[in-house]
């Protein structure tokens, strides 16, 4: 079976347009890098992943944080309470497995955002987790990203 690799511009520009605008409402380049290497973990997305871990070495992301991303629960020296807040409400939002985002996830992650943040973040997991699926479903593999 064929899959296409081409995206129509006006999805893939509509795409980038939100990304970017939640990226710029969130403020904070290197956990929006690390929002978007746990959701295309969770999600398998190669392309993806090989992309935001360029990205967030080039933001300054440690790489003990990059290495130890799948198992951020259990290296929590690595990482700060906003990002731990942040990294469950994008396996909360990404996974959805109880049909809903639990009360006590949002609830930290509302502790170290403000609305306006808190919106931009959960902009910038719904925006990834679609390219994620974009991505997976036309099977692109990683490596084809060019800054």
């Amino acid at each position: 079976m064929s899959r296409t690799r081409e995206l129509d511009p006006r999805v893939s520009r509509a795409m980038s347009a939100l990304s970017a605008a939640a990226k710029k409402g969130l403020g904070d380049p290197a956990l929006a890098e690390l929002v978007m290497i746990r959701t295309s973990q969770i999600n398998h997305c190669a392309f993806c992943l090989d992309m935001h871990l360029r990205l967030a070495r080039e933001s300054g992301v440690p790489e003990d944080s990059l290495q130890l991303l799948s198992a951020w629960e259990e290296a929590e020296d690595l990482y700060s309470e906003r990002e731990r807040a942040a990294l469950a409400l994008t396996e909360a939002v990404t996974v959805l497995t109880e049909g809903f985002v639990p009360d006590e996830v949002y609830e930290r992650a509302a502790k170290h955002f403000d609305e306006a943040g808190l919106a931009h973040l959960i902009a910038l997991i719904t925006v990834i987790n679609g390219w994620n699926r974009l991505m997976v479903a036309r099977r692109v593999p990683p490596g084809g990203f060019q800054p």
